[in-house]
């Protein structure tokens, strides 16, 4: 598509939908319900259509030798079209968050001002691999009353474009506009730049992706951007840990889905239970096919791994890769996530009340936990139905963004005459 022409396209896509989200501001939670349960009926009816269309993409993953985590992203089957339909049907089960009286105020001149809750407008979301990502941010989008620009990776295109065109037969159904629901199904990157000059069309942008396209969007963007960045998580072994639990907490948060943003990249062990933990979770992390990499203490136990550089500390593998150092108190391990840690998400393993508090205190991370694994952090595990992603930044929302992160609000000022003298 010649530049001109593409350009011309991304605005008439960029003014429906800015149209389409007045109406859909003013959809009854009834008509969403409905339409969310209609979108889920028709994935799991076109299952063999949208792993049809998969594999198309995986086929060309393959043929280019993605990563095996960038595959597992990228796949999908029965069971996770089943998942992404299950996603819908719990977000129409959420509370509708367009409307609510957030604060009431009463003035001595008799005016009353409430804070009520309204949607974004239009919200485009940017995004790599996931073709889950297509459903469930149509569902939070619609749910919250905004219209939804989708602009997927090149690698998930027929998935993208298959799911979309399922979501957007099932609106049909339903009165719902049309238009509320956008997909830029170009894979030239001119697409996003020209998307993300409308900043009087597009309310906000939030990029999901690798650190590339995060960096892209944030220094090309006209629109308010919420980063979902790199997920550089840790888990901390203290000395006042149970280990059993700390030996199935490390496990499930580096193996049980390594290509995600909130799988564990890092694990610090207090050196007063090193010697006798890590030959253990080594062995158990090296039987699943973890590659291990490790600070000098790390590597006199464990013999033979590789040795971790100061880059590894800042690196988001999204692989079977796992960093490993040695540290010599709490206090030490809460500054090396500061320093090394991307905001995202961190867990202390402790039975040490004092110790999670000041862990809890003093990291600096959108999500905190104490005896439990990382991959919680997640929007349908946060009971929010699914998320537009896990905004790493403070402003204006922070981790797993749900319906309510897909609201802002107006002043809504009643009077009975007044003047101001």
């Amino acid at each position: 598509m010649a530049k001109q022409s593409l350009e011309k396209n991304i605005i008439k896509i960029a003014k429906a939908a800015k149209e389409a989200s007045y109406k859909v501001s003013l959809i009854s939670t009834s008509m969403k319900n409905d339409a969310l349960r209609k979108m889920a009926a028709a994935l799991v009816a076109r299952k063999a259509y949208l792993i049809k269309e998969n594999k198309k993409d995986l086929d060309a993953a393959v043929r280019k030798n993605y990563a095996k985590a960038l595959i597992d992203r990228l796949t999908l089957n029965e069971k996770r079209i089943e998942e992404m339909a299950a996603c819908l049907l719990d977000t129409a089960k959420l509370n509708d968050p367009v409307g609510k009286v957030l604060r009431t105020i009463k003035r001595p001149n008799g005016l009353v001002i409430k804070k009520v809750s309204v949607p974004i407008g239009v919200v485009g979301i940017i995004y790599e691999s996931r073709p889950n990502v297509t459903s469930d941010c149509v569902g939070l989008c619609l749910k919250s009353g905004n219209a939804v620009i989708l602009k997927g990776g090149k690698e998930a295109i027929y998935s993208n474009k298959a799911i979309f065109s399922v979501l957007r037969d099932a609106l049909k159904q339903t009165k719902i506009p049309l238009d509320s629901i956008q997909l830029v199904s170009s894979i030239d990157r001119q697409a996003v730049t020209t998307l993300l000059k409308q900043d009087r069309l597009v309310d906000v942008i939030v990029p999901r992706g690798g650190e590339g396209l995060i960096n892209f969007v944030v220094e090309n963007s006209r629109i308010p951007v919420i980063k979902h960045a790199k997920g550089i998580c840790h888990t901390y072994v203290s000395d006042k840990g149970n280990l059993e639990k700390a030996l199935d907490i490390c496990m499930n948060a580096k193996v049980q889905r390594p290509g995600v943003c909130n799988a564990m990249e890092t694990m610090l062990v207090h050196r007063g239970i090193a010697k006798k933990f890590l030959p253990v979770i080594g062995c158990e992390l090296q039987s699943a096919g973890v590659e291990l990499r490790g600070d000098a203490q790390t590597r006199k136990i464990l013999k033979g791994i590789k040795s971790a550089t100061e880059k590894d500390w800042d690196t988001e593998y999204l692989d079977l890769i796992l960093s490993i150092k040695v540290v010599n108190n709490l206090r030490e391990a809460i500054d090396h996530i500061n320093h090394h840690g991307s905001n995202h998400s961190d867990t202390i393993v402790t039975e040490s009340r004092k110790e999670v508090d000041q862990f809890f205190r003093s990291v600096d991370s959108a999500c905190l936990y104490a005896n439990a694994s990382t991959r919680f952090t997640d929007g349908y595990m946060f009971g929010f139905g699914a998320e537009v992603g896990i905004s790493t930044d403070k402003l204006h929302a922070r981790g797993p963004m749900g319906l309510e992160e897909l609201t802002t609000y107006k002043y809504i000022v009643q009077g009975t005459g007044q003047i101001r003298k």
